[in-house]
């Protein structure tokens, strides 16, 4: 048979010419024809295969203990799975990513891929399921609706792994250069106007604080990937799994894939509940949006370099214009806030598509399942990006830092304990109005305190962790 081109296979629909060279069976094939909607293919993420091949590699295990899948026939089915945690076969999975059935054209394909493969192994022919079959063999005791969000959720987990990888690297290098700009004093600032004075290490080690928050938030989330659904089948009543199959099943689960997966306390609400999923998507976002605002501060600080605020220089990385000469573009902060706001678009999604599921099952889990790898995919490069094209670059205008805060306005507050707050906004009104300095007015001018006194209010430590100090 190997010799001819193609074989036949058949379905309750009606018979299909396979490629005798491919692994995939007729409900892929149909798979194909039906669902042509983003390009993106399930080979594309292969921590999603890998975490189906653990699957059916417990379930034949559990299966075999249990009874109702012959020892040879199970042995093929581990061999295959076997193959496919290994990354081979990965062009054998051409499902796009978002699909109509719940999943079950994805399912199917592993499924058929896994037959084919324990089939040669056994020493019969691709496509010769009365040896091997992917429905009843393959797919034994289980269904699309606990074998695709199990997975799911496996794939997910080494996902979200990587991003708290590269959420860590990024705040380590937000804290080397908290260190290095321990003694750069600069001036704080509200509302886009001056504010009082602080370290350019102060305020890079606020954002290290935040996203160490936000690692804390993804772990949270990421627990629950661990909770799975397998032997619901179907809708959680557990009908044709054997008894004590699911128990087993998730035993085997965490054994062959080394993550602890347990199983959920109710089935049926496992099965037809998105909120693990908005959960994880929501905390993405929350990551996102917080990463965009510290590029939107790293735009602003390097900003310049004549006209701006000029405090902080970034890595020169490409000429940033096409007319105009010299001109550099914080590009690495923009590209992370583009990626950030395409996250905020996959939330939404993910919250439509869990909202619409009805009754026992949620048929929108494949666009869940785009959304969330694509999202936590951009996002981990865009993180990645950062620290090692921007952040771990960035030096600091010591001289430009030091002369704002001396040039500032914002200064005056420091002296309310003494002046009064009246006196205080009088002196800085004059201030702006005639361009002098703060010192200028208060010391020189007015002579409302001493030059001992300024220099006890205005020293360096005090400015950066301010004592109260009174007349």
């Amino acid at each position: 048979m190997d010799d001819i081109t193609y074989r036949v296979e058949h379905d309750f629909l009606g018979e299909k010419q396979i490629p005798n060279t491919a692994y995939y069976g007729i409900q892929t094939l149909r798979a194909l024809e039906n669902f042509t909607i983003t390009g993106i293919t399930n080979a594309t993420e292969p921590y999603f295969i890998q975490a189906f091949a653990y699957v059916k590699k417990a379930a034949a295990l559990a299966n075999r203990d249990l009874g109702v899948l012959d020892t040879q026939l199970a042995e093929a089915i581990v061999f295959a799975c076997d193959r496919l945690i290994a990354g081979e076969y990965q062009d054998q999975f051409l499902t796009d990513l978002i699909q109509g059935g719940a999943g079950t054209s994805v399912n199917m394909n592993v499924n058929e891929v896994i037959a084919n493969i324990g089939l040669e192994y056994l020493g019969y022919h691709k496509g010769e399921y009365q040896h091997l079959h992917p429905n009843n063999h393959v797919n034994c005791s289980q269904s699309t609706n606990d074998a695709y969000p199990t997975a799911l959720m496996m794939a997910l987990n080494r996902k979200v792994e990587a991003y708290l990888d590269a959420l860590a690297a990024l705040r380590q290098s937000f804290s080397r250069k908290a260190d290095a700009f321990s003694d750069v004093l600069k001036m704080g600032r509200t509302q886009l106007q001056d504010a009082v004075p602080m370290t350019l290490g102060q305020e890079f080690h606020a954002f290290a604080t935040t996203i160490g928050d936000d690692i804390r938030h993804m772990r949270e989330a990421q627990h629950k990937l661990l909770e799975c659904n397998m032997g619901a089948t179907a809708i959680g009543t557990r009908i044709n799994a054997p008894e004590g199959y699911p128990e087993l099943c998730v035993k085997y689960l965490a054994e062959v894939s080394g993550l602890p997966m347990h199983l959920a306390p109710d089935l049926i609400e496992a099965t037809s509940d998105m909120g693990t999923y908005v959960q994880v998507s929501g905390s993405l976002k929350r990551s996102a949006i917080k990463l965009s605002k510290i590029c939107n501060d790293l735009r602003l600080l390097s900003s310049g370099p004549r006209t701006g605020l000029n405090e902080i220089r970034l890595p020169p990385l490409q000429p940033g214009s096409s007319i105009m000469p010299g001109k550099v573009n914080p590009v690495i902060p923009e590209v992370v806030n583009q990626t950030a706001f395409y996250v905020v678009g996959a939330d939404m999604t993910i919250t439509m598509a869990a909202e619409a599921g009805q009754l026992q099952l949620n048929v929108m889990e494949p666009v869940i399942a785009f959304s969330l790898f694509t999202a936590l995919n951009y996002m981990t490069n865009a993180v990645n990006t950062l620290w090692t094209k921007c952040v771990d670059g960035i030096t600091a205008n010591v001289d430009v830092c030091r002369n704002m805060v001396m040039n500032s306005i914002g200064i005056v507050t420091a002296l309310n304990p003494i002046l009064g707050y009246e006196t205080s906004a009088a002196i800085a009104k004059e201030a702006l109005a005639t361009g002098k300095s703060v010192h200028q007015l208060v010391v020189v001018e007015r002579q409302l305190i001493t030059q001992a006194k300024w220099d006890e209010i205005y020293s360096f430590e005090n400015m950066v962790h301010p004592a109260y100090i009174a007349s």
